[in-house]
């Protein structure tokens, strides 16, 4: 039997482990957090626009354990929010439990806090171990997949944010984000802004929903979504958008409105908006954040580390390395961290077992997605770009394409007709 070490237990790790526990692999998690699911944590979006066609192809492929997870935890089903539709709201106080258990159902080993800081290769290029940080503890493998985002530390956000905000990542509690490509040697990208300047922060906040007026709360419950005017002299702008990673959102109504989703708190749909212009709003007098605490200043800044990779999701320059969620690319939710995580985790069991790697299909949105966003990442442009299926650069370029439906019987048949039906949980020939 084959061992998969998977380093990050964010959505891209969790979903990587279970592909290639379905593959008969033996699987450990490493994760830094006492928690699996990283920012996934604060995060709750889900079947947002084109995020809906690429969960009903992983669940057609066999790979869609996660996306059914979070159906089943949604407070709220099929609602819209500007720019948005047919969108999913995930409880964050439920999901994380239950990604634990079904990854502990299928016998995956989970090891909490513990973060790995260096790994180890042979003459050949194979890696043979990660190695902890505590007590140098060496985890050993046959193939490693890494999913561990590219936010943090906090160096970075204090250099290129507004400070740390003390987000869910803790950096100051669990220790810094580490790239392992990055400790054997593998030349990584950067992403960039519009204007240059390197990064991109993250894309909403948390305030605590009972800190907002009544009738505020009754609307987040019942509708899922509230959208209050902000007096025009609060108004941050349009150019304040541009920082966000979350690029799908940089729209005029994010900027003339204070957008919240209800998550369990209330997701702000801004990267901060500063505590005092904030409770000058009506009904947000007594407002109070939950993550990050310091979200009147900032947020924390991503893709600092992103690893040259194929359509395989195999790193180039390491032979047993693969790669998923931000790391594989500028690409931004939950959606996406689950189909590359998938995608990642399946080949490992493949490369271990000298099986020819499986590249998705173009015919597919999440196949072209994947490699789109590869060809795009090799131009300095793409690199200032930030891709996801609800919205933007990329879901602009599936709609072009004639990838994006709801229809679940056409998305059914696009996968059976590039037998690619159940690829995830069938055994590999």
């Amino acid at each position: 039997m084959s061992k998969v070490v998977v380093i990050g237990g964010g959505w891209a790790g969790s979903a990587a482990a279970i592909a290639a526990r379905k593959q008969g692999a033996e699987v450990i998690v490493i994760e830094r957090m006492e928690m699996l699911l990283g920012t996934g944590l604060v995060g709750g979006i889900m079947r947002n626009n084109g995020r809906y066609t690429a969960t009903e192809e992983a669940i057609a492929m066999g790979g869609g354990d996660l996306f059914q997870i979070t159906d089943r935890v949604s407070r709220h089903h099929n609602i819209e929010f500007p720019g948005h539709k047919h969108a999913n709201l995930y409880d964050i106080s439920l999901v994380e439990p239950a990604v634990k258990k079904h990854l502990l159902d299928l016998g995956i080993e989970v090891r909490l806090t513990a973060r790995a800081v260096n790994a180890e290769k042979d003459e050949n290029g194979n890696i043979t171990a990660v190695i902890l940080d505590e007590d140098k503890e060496k985890i050993t493998g046959d193939v490693f997949v890494e999913a561990t985002g590219t936010a943090g530390p906090m160096a970075n956000c204090i250099k290129y944010g507004n400070g740390c905000a003390m987000c869910v990542i803790r950096c100051h509690s669990y220790g810094n984000r580490v790239s392992i490509a990055g400790k054997l040697g593998i030349e990584e990208m950067v992403g960039r802004k519009g204007d240059g300047s390197i990064g991109a922060m993250s894309g909403s906040c948390k305030i605590f929903k009972e800190s907002l007026s009544p009738e505020i709360q009754e609307e987040l419950n019942t509708k899922g979504v509230a959208v209050v005017p902000i007096p025009e002299e609060l108004q941050k702008g349009e150019d304040s958008l541009s920082s966000k990673a979350c690029q799908q959102y940089a729209l005029a109504e994010y900027a003339a409105n204070v957008i919240l989703l209800d998550t369990g708190h209330a997701k702000l749909m801004s990267p901060f908006f500063p505590l005092e212009a904030l409770r000058m709003i009506p009904g947000f007098e007594n407002a109070r954040y939950e993550d990050p605490y310091a979200g009147d200043m900032g947020n924390s800044m991503r893709y600092m580390a992103l690893s040259p990779r194929d359509n395989a999701l195999k790193v180039q320059g390491l032979n047993n390395l693969f790669c998923g969620g931000e790391k594989a690319g500028l690409l931004v939710g939950h959606t996406e961290a689950i189909v590359t995580g998938t995608l990642a985790g399946h080949n490992a069991v493949r490369q271990a077992e000298g099986k020819e790697l499986l590249e998705l299909s173009r015919e597919t949105s999440i196949g072209e997605a994947i490699a789109y966003v590869n060809e795009e990442m090799q131009t300095e442009p793409g690199r200032s770009k930030k891709y996801t299926f609800s919205g933007s650069v990329l879901f602009d370029h599936l709609k072009e394409k004639g990838f994006y439906t709801t229809d679940k019987e056409e998305i059914r048949k696009r996968i059976e007709k590039v037998s690619l039906t159940d690829i995830f949980s069938k055994k590999i020939d």
